[in-house]
Formats: C-alpha cells, structure tokens, sequence
C-alpha cells in the first residue's frame, strides 16, 4: 500500500480540485477543467505519476453531486478505481463549516480514503446504478416532477382566488371536481365574475399550464406503463402489485429508485437507507432518546410510499387498525408517527415481495390485495389530475 495513489476530488461544474498522496506522503494539490480535454488530461497525469508505472492502485474518490455518474463511467473505464460519496454520510465539523473551501473539502475526501487503505475504515459511498437503471430514472422522475409542477400550479390558483376574495361555491364538492373546473374556467373568462382584467389574465395562463402539464402527464404515464412491461421490470411489478395501494408509478419509483434490492441484506439496512429509521441522541447516563426519521436516502420514495401508505389505510382493515392502535388519540405527532410506521412496514413487505416473486403461495402476505393477485397490468399509472 506504500505506493497507492489516493486522490480527493471537490468537483464541480467547471473545475476538478485535486489532493493526492502516495501512501503516507505528503499531500499536493492539482487542478483540471471538467471537461472532456480536461477529464482526459487529467487521467493521463494519473497514469503518468511516477509509482503509477509499477503498477500501484489508483484510488479516486469525489462527492455525489448533480453532475451525475459521468467521471465515474470515465475513471473506471481507464483502469481507475473511482468511489463516489455521500456528502450527508461525511462527518463535518462547525469549524470546517467556517472555513470551507474547494482544497479542503477535497483533503477531507483523501483522508477518508486514506484510512479506508491504510486503516481498513468503512468509505460512506454510494451505490452506482448502471446505465439502464439510471435512464429509467431519468423517465420516472420526470413523472414525478411533473406532479409536484400540477400541485404547485393548483396551489397558485387558489392563492389568486384567496386574494380576490372568491370562494367556492356551494355544490361543487371537494377538491378539484368537475364543478369546480367549470367555476374556474367561468371566472377566467366572464368579466363579471369577480376578477378583474388582470386576474382573469392570470388565471387563464395558469389553466392554460395545467392543461399542458396533464397532457405531459398522460404521455409520460404511457411510457411509465411500457417500461413497466418491459422483461427488466415486467415480474417485478406483477410482485409489488399485490400489495395493497401500490400501483404501477409506485412500483416503477421504487424499483428505479432502489435498483439492486439483493445489496440489502436485511429490513434494518433497507429502512436505514430509505430514511425511515429514528435518530438517536445518547449521551452518558441519558437513556437513548429517539427523535425525528433520518430523512436520508431518496426522498422520492418516501413520497410514494406516503401516498401508498394512506391508500392501504383506507382499504386494508388491517391496516387501519394498526394505524388507529399507533396513532392512540390521533394527535398530529401520533398520526404520523402511525403512518411512518406503515410506510415502513410497506417497504419492507415490497422489498420480500420483489426478492421472492410475489406473496408466498399457501397465504397472501401482509398488506395483499383480497385475491393475493396483482392488479390487471392494463391499469395506468396513478393519476395527479383533476378529480372525477
């Protein structure tokens, strides 16, 4: 390990700031343009560096970031052996806080890997998905973007209609019927409805956006559904559907999301790495005290399965009776205590429903729908449109 070439890369969009060693040698600093020119020059300074032509390890290590998995592919393409981190699994302190800047990050990166060589300490990285599970992710989560972008326009509208002093009226029932569409659409185009020019300006932009959107929506539920029939993905989702309140989007958000669910070797690994397990705070002679969930890895997931998770409340009597014993007074820390605990009680029955194929045959399964069957395959992705 003498002659092992560490480097620490703070990478960003333009540049990549070096710290590399050999061994237990001292720390020097380089800096490359990310680039294509750059990425190459900088792979052949690697190969380049004098202990390189023994044929020493070349270990390369960089913060998962928006810039994605390229660098990675390219590294270890070249014969580099390239890690990726998670920036909320490195520890920092208050004073590296005061003082960050693009080499010391990049330091902090080498030391990690230098006690991962010389040390034998665990790396906080990450799982790299490949090519085929990162661009069904692409499709996914444009999906998902697009349902955030439906409820944020929504919301706009009502903030319009709240500062015109318009209320819904009577007969038009809850949420986004068909009634109140039609109200809305009147207001947008009726001078005497209670907008002036400006308003009914506006909110016929923001329908006009809707609509646009819930068409991308349809289109993209289309697609979400092919690839969900593709053989990658067509058993997997047969299995997830059996469960209760887990249709087709859920399904495709927790297989692209999670991708190789055989790396987790246990239900604590899967429910720590979808963030569902309490922070403890322990200090002393103070009992372990639990707070809020972690909130670490995708944040996507979690979202489907809250969704997923009120959906079997309401359907599963056994569900439902498991929230209502959690949730005690139904207080709004117990409730959602309550629903956290079914969500991770969904993940993992999902995650036993992926690996053996289904519910097992001489019974349902926890959570299973009425007939131990998946849904028919036919059904679309669940929809974030207007309401019936």
């Amino acid at each position: 390990m003498a002659n092992c070439i560490m480097v620490g890369c703070d990478l960003h969009n333009k540049t990549m700031v070096l710290r590399h060693a050999v061994g237990l040698g001292p720390v020097c600093g380089r800096t490359f343009a990310n680039n294509p020119s750059g990425r190459q020059a900088m792979i052949k300074w690697l190969h380049e560096f004098s202990p390189a032509k023994a044929g020493s390890r070349i270990l390369f290590a960089y913060e998962a970031s928006s810039e994605g998995f390229g660098l990675y592919d390219e590294l270890r393409a070249n014969g580099v052996e390239c890690y990726v981190l998670a920036p909320t699994r490195i520890a920092r302190s208050p004073k590296h806080a005061r003082g960050k800047n693009d080499g010391r990050d990049a330091l902090q990166l080498l030391e990690l890997l230098r006690a991962h060589v010389l040390a034998g300490n665990a790396l906080p990285s990450v799982w790299v998905p490949d090519l085929h599970t990162r661009d069904d992710r692409e499709l996914v989560r444009m999906r998902q973007d697009l349902a955030q972008k439906t409820t944020a326009i929504k919301n706009q509208i009502q903030a319009l209609l709240k500062r015109n002093e318009l209320r819904r009226p009577d007969g038009t029932g809850r949420g986004w019927t068909h009634g109140y569409w039609d109200w809305i659409k009147d207001l947008s185009t009726a001078p005497a409805g209670g907008l002036g020019a400006g308003g009914r300006a506006a909110l016929s932009s923001l329908l006009r956006q809707l609509v646009s959107i819930e068409s991308e929506i349809e289109t993209l539920d289309e697609q979400v559904l092919h690839l969900s029939r593709s053989d990658r993905y067509e058993s997997k989702v047969k299995a997830l559907r059996t469960v209760k309140g887990v249709g087709v989007l859920t399904a495709m958000v927790f297989l692209a999301e999670l991708g190789d669910l055989t790396r987790f070797s246990n239900r604590r690994q899967l429910a720590a790495y979808l963030g569902l397990t309490p922070t403890s705070n322990e200090s002393g002679e103070q009992s372990d005290r639990k707070g809020h969930i972690t909130r670490q890895g995708p944040s996507r997931v979690r979202k489907v399965l809250c969704q997923a998770a009120w959906s079997l409340v309401r359907t599963d009597p056994r569900a439902k009776a498991i929230y209502a014993s959690l949730a005690g007074q139904k207080t709004d820390k117990r409730g959602k205590l309550a629903l956290v605990a079914i969500m991770r009680q969904m993940s993992i029955v999902m995650w036993h429903r992926v690996l053996d194929g289904g519910p097992p045959a001489d019974r349902p399964g926890r959570f299973s729908r009425t007939s131990g069957a998946a849904a028919p395959a036919s059904s679309p992705p669940e929809s974030t449109g207007k309401a019936a």
